[in-house]
Formats: structure tokens, C-alpha cells, sequence
């Protein structure tokens, strides 16, 4: 989720009702080096709360290190990301990297758990391959250094987000009962009946939302409203998204400055309004502009046509 999770999307997640988040990972060699990036991701505002900041790295004093830093930004907790599964971080030990030396991962978790007075979470993945899905045995031994809760995905780092996540383990480490803090599963939830199937099959304490969001940030107000009414609402119309989009925009260009601000924004805004008919050249118009003015003729524009209409109801128009 790094250049997605930034402020001005977390700001609408929130909005739409986000129970807990985190900021995008932040690279702990670069945080002890102060690279500008690094530093700007330890932003957090108060609405945002509470609110983790999620740190990788491989290197264990470097973790230390960038964990103290961070807890300086005041967060909520500091969340340990064992599971990035790209091979660039994995590669060189980090993220899931990290399940090859199960060791290291143990005392690298250890040593920040001693070296902060925040809560600590980890997130990780059932294991490195098919032949290695360590995630029982291991969530035992990550309880027993002090962490506060524990992040499952579903799928293993040699699946990266191929194929279906398996919730069969987190449901046995969530039904271990040496298992004392909270089990959080991840993989898959792409709406309100998928969600309430997880928590009523595997009793889990929470639902970490990650790709499912992208483009969807009501999905949170969606999950809520049907795990407690049992009824699904309807898609929000063109027109509110157009609303939603323009607010983002605004959300960004609060935080970044013009350029870098649309360049990350700009994926968002084609997935918002996945589904139009005929929506391709618009769509393309979408990602290439870098003019602010000229974005928001272009939203104005999808809502002067669509306004009123729902994505799902054009499906069922246009077969589309």
C-alpha cells in the first residue's frame, strides 16, 4: 500500500468509517538516515487516531533505531511489517523476507518491544512456501516477545497475491488457546459478506483491508452497516463520487506539493469510476493530466453525465 495509504486517503478511509490505520511503510534505513521521504511519512494528524506507524527494515539495531524515531511522532503503536512479499524488500531480508530466519525475526521483534514504551504488532504471512507454513508455531513465539497483536495474511511470500488466501491457518492460531492477544486477518475481504463470513467461520478480532480499499474507501461504512443490520447499501451514485474525488484531491494537495500530489492521486480517480461505459479515453485523460484545473473539468465532466447513476446499475445497462 506505499503511495496509497498517504494522509488525503486515510483522511476519506476515516471518513467512511476506518476503525484503525496504518501509515505506509517507512524503510527504517531511511528514517535513520532522515531521507526527506522517510521523515514525511511520519506525519499523523488527530483525526486520523488511533493510528499505528509501520516500520521494515533487516537489520536489527537500524529497527531499533527507526522505532524510537518514530515513537517520537506520537503514534498509536508501532506495527513490524513481516510481510511485504516484493521482491526488492523481501530479497535482502525484510518484510517477508524476514520468515527465512525465523531467528533473527524473533529477536529483531524482541529488541523493539524493549526499546519502546508504545504497543508493538507484527504483520506477517503464513510463511515463506507451501513447504514452510510456520504461522502456528510462530505466532506462539511472537506472543512470548510482548507484541500486542498479531497480523495474519493469508498467503504465503512465494504466493505474493496470487491464488486465494487461506484463512484456515489464522483460524488455528486464533483458536490456539495458548494465543492470548488479538488475531487480525488479512487477504481477500473485498466486501461486507466476505468480512462477517471471516468473523463468524474463524472468530478473528479484527479485519485488516488492504488492495480492497483502493478505489472503495466506503467499503469500512459498508462492512459496519451490514455487520450490524445484516442489509447491504447501495453503491454510492456518480455524483457523490465525483464529490469524494474532488475532496481527495483537495486532501492531497494540502500534504504534497502539485506535481507529486497528482501523480499519486491519479490512480485513484480511475478506480472510482470503474464501470462507466465508453469510460476508457476519459479514464486516459484522468491518469496523464497534471493540471489540477483541467482534473477537476474532467470529474465535473463524469458528473454532468453520470450524476445521478450508480456504477452497478450501468452494468446492468450496457452489460459492461
Amino acid at each position: 500500500m506505499e503511495d496509497i495509504t498517504d494522509p488525503s486517503f486515510r483522511y476519506v478511509c476515516k471518513m467512511f468509517g476506518a476503525d484503525f490505520m496504518y501509515t505506509e511503510f517507512i524503510s527504517s534505513d531511511g528514517l535513520i538516515r532522515e531521507g526527506k521521504s522517510s521523515i514525511k511519512k511520519l506525519d499523523l494528524f488527530d483525526y486520523e487516531r488511533p493510528i499505528g506507524i509501520q516500520l521494515y527494515g533487516h537489520i536489527i539495531e537500524s529497527m531499533v533505531d527507526a522505532a524510537q524515531r518514530a515513537s517520537e511522532a506520537n503514534p498509536d503503536l508501532i506495527d513490524i511489517n513481516f510481510g511485504c512479499p516484493v521482491r526488492k524488500i523481501a530479497a535482502r531480508g525484510a518484510g517477508a523476507g524476514m520468515l527465512q530466519n525465523i531467528p533473527l525475526m524473533i529477536e529483531m521483534t524482541s529488541a523493539i518491544v524493549r526499546a519502546v514504551d508504545l504497543p508493538v504488532t507484527v504483520k506477517t504471512r503464513l510463511g515463506w512456501d507451501d513447504n514452510s507454513k510456520i504461522i502456528v508455531d510462530l505466532a506462539e513465539r511472537l506472543q512470548d516477545t510482548g507484541i500486542s497483536a498479531l497480523t495474519i495474511h493469508g498467503r504465503t511470500r512465494a504466493q505474493l497475491y496470487r491464488g486465494e488466501a487461506d484463512w484456515t491457518l489464522i483460524g488455528e492460531v486464533k483458536n490456539n488457546p495458548r494465543i492470548k492477544i488479538p488475531v487480525i486477518g488479512n487477504g481477500d475481504v473485498n466486501g461486507p459478506e466476505k468480512a462477517k463470513l471471516m468473523f463468524d467461520r474463524y472468530g478473528v478480532d479484527g479485519i485488516m483491508i488492504g488492495r480492497a480499499t483502493f478505489g472503495r474507501p466506503w467499503i469500512f461504512r459498508d462492512i459496519r452497516h451490514y455487520l450490524d443490520t445484516g442489509e447491504m447499501l447501495p453503491e454510492p451514485t456518480i455524483d457523490e463520487k465525483a464529490d469524494l474525488a474532488l475532496l481527495h484531491l483537495d486532501k492531497s494537495l494540502e500534504h504534497k506539493e502539485g506535481k507529486p500530489a497528482i501523480l499519486e492521486i491519479r490512480r485513484h480517480f480511475s478506480s472510482y469510476f470503474k464501470g462507466l461505459p465508453n469510460f476508457r479515453e476519459t479514464r486516459l485523460r484522468l491518469l496523464t493530466s497534471l493540471d489540477v484545473n483541467e482534473i477537476r473539468e474532467i470529474i465535473e465532466e463524469i458528473r454532468n453525465n453520470w450524476g445521478s447513476c450508480r456504477s452497478d446499475d450501468l452494468t446492468g445497462i450496457y452489460g459492461i
